[in-house]
């Protein structure tokens, strides 16, 4: 039998959608790239001359940002100024074949444009209009500007991390990742739910509360417990062995144990001390946390004359979970990526770089990973397609 061309060009989820972006920064970039992997086309709306402010927040990816290079392949760049008058009929003509318009703009620009969902849903009843913001309509803090880090702290996220001397940040950036994701989830959940109704639909996502509903453990902890859970660094607070450990070679491995029947396991295959498990100090996990300065001295002094390699086999040959605490540059190599293939080569206008695939692997079929734009790349092409 001959296969045609078309049998083996793949079909992806979201072929034939078609998304408006404006948007800047993580959220609703990181948002709408999800959907240009999946097969939709993403025209993001970028301010000539300057762009997405994310292209100027590094150059370490072959001098461009490497935000931006993560947020934004496979979309098309059309460079026009908001502020100038006919930059809205442009607009309305892409809203007017679009079946996505995600935003993330300053608190109250959206409407004052005439672009929030109330102003467009009369003119355009098919569209999903998705906002991003800080704080969501209504209530105190809608007007209110939010950055990654200040969300990180209004929900508490701050709070419970780092040691117990000191809170710290997350070194990514959660909270805006957080909201990308729901914006997306929410976005799919509306284009089902218009093929059951006809009509778009109100997507609307707010940095906090994203980021709050991943903080329901310790909300539920402290608001029913009646306190914070104690931040602990990179230890448990209820469970030793549990946490940080150096080898010899000064490289660290991360391990916990999750019950007695592993702590035994331990002593005979890691510290090679099978009697240690009846030890009086040690026997029980309520024993170990409250012997745990005791404890870790027996362990670094076990540790001492291993290198990680050979600390982390031996907790694989005790059934102990366990990691490398790794350094971005290890997690580029990780020998797992490479055995599943999961690193692609993506288009820059300033040369091709690796990326990996998207986490979830759909059967018979790959994300698009389509190039990243340099600004304003398809202006013309937009614009003559729209008889502009």
């Amino acid at each position: 039998m001959t296969t045609s061309a078309a049998s083996t060009t793949p079909v992806r989820p979201l072929q034939g959608i078609t998304v408006l972006a404006l948007e800047h920064a993580v959220a609703a970039p990181f948002a709408s790239r999800q959907l240009a992997d999946l097969g939709a086309r993403v025209i993001k709306i970028e301010r000539p001359g300057a762009g997405d402010f994310a292209r100027g927040y590094d150059s370490t990816v072959m001098g461009q940002s490497s935000f931006f290079v993560w947020c934004n392949r496979g979309k098309e760049s059309l460079a026009l100024d908001l502020k100038q008058p006919g930059s809205m009929p442009v607009l309305h003509r892409l809203l007017e074949r679009c079946d996505v318009f995600i935003q993330n703009l300053a608190p109250g620009a959206a409407a004052r444009m005439g672009l929030d969902y109330d102003s467009l849903r009369g003119k355009y009843p098919r569209l999903i209009v998705c906002a991003v913001s800080g704080y969501g309509e209504g209530g105190p803090y809608s007007d209110k500007k939010a950055y990654d880090l200040l969300v990180q702290a209004a929900s508490g996220l701050i709070s419970v991390t780092g040691t117990p001397d000191a809170p710290a940040r997350t070194g990514i950036s959660i909270a805006d990742i957080s909201a990308g994701m729901y914006a997306y989830s929410g976005i799919l959940s509306a284009l089902l739910q218009r093929g059951h109704t006809g009509q778009g639909m109100r997507v609307e996502v707010s940095m906090l509360e994203a980021l709050t509903e991943w903080m329901s453990y310790p909300l539920n902890f402290s608001h029913y417990g009646g306190s914070a859970p104690v931040r602990s660094g990179l230890t448990h607070p209820t469970i030793a062995p549990y946490g940080q450990y150096r080898a010899g070679d000064g490289k660290s491995v991360i391990f916990g144990l999750q019950n007695d029947r592993e702590w035994a396991d331990f002593c005979r295959a890691v510290l090679q001390r099978p009697g240690m498990a009846q030890d009086p100090r040690f026997a029980s996990n309520l024993l170990r946390v409250r012997n745990r300065d005791e404890l870790d001295a027996i362990l670094e002094e076990c540790f001492a004359p291993l290198t990680r390699e050979q600390l982390l086999r031996r907790l694989d040959e005790g059934g102990i979970a366990n990691a490398p605490l790794a350094e971005p540059g290890e997690v580029w190599a990780h020998p797992q990526f490479q055995a599943r293939r999961r690193w692609r080569e993506v288009a820059t206008p300033r040369g091709a770089i690796q990326a990996l695939l998207p986490p979830a692997t759909l059967s018979g079929t790959e994300a698009a990973m389509g190039p990243v734009p340099a600004l304003g790349e398809h202006t013309d092409a937009i614009l003559k397609e729209l008889g502009f």
